[in-house]
């Protein structure tokens, strides 16, 4: 079991950045691949980046490409997703995920979670 704790959503300008943080806590965080989804009101869930294990590998949504950047600190048991140029589009709740491997399917991971709220005014 991995317990995961989203933090770091706000509201924020048009044009601004935020970073998120995803706390883990129970088995190795090491031992999985981490993956960030957004939901906004009325919409299915949406795949954001994720990233391997080792930081090897990172891959992003083509929405988000360029202007956020997944990351993780295993010896913190933290992952991060740094966010700029925020447009009121990425409005939206965030969510970090755990599982076996980095997907844009949400289905792949088994934990979740509580996620953040992240509002962008224009």
């Amino acid at each position: 079991q991995v317990q995961l704790v989203d933090t770091g959503g706000g509201l924020v300008q048009s044009g601004g950045s935020l970073r998120l943080s995803c706390a883990a806590s129970g088995r190795t965080f090491s031992l999985y691949a981490v993956g960030w989804f957004r939901q906004a009101p009325g919409k299915e869930r949406e795949f954001v980046a994720s990233i391997t294990r080792s930081s090897s590998g990172t891959y992003y949504a083509d929405s988000v490409k360029g202007r956020f950047t997944i990351s993780r600190e295993n010896a913190k048991n933290t992952a991060y997703l740094q966010m700029n140029s925020l447009k009121p589009e990425d409005t939206a709740i965030y969510y970090c995920s755990a599982g076996d491997f980095p997907s844009v399917n949400p289905a792949i991971y088994a934990y979740w979670g509580q996620g953040t709220q992240v509002t962008v005014s224009s």
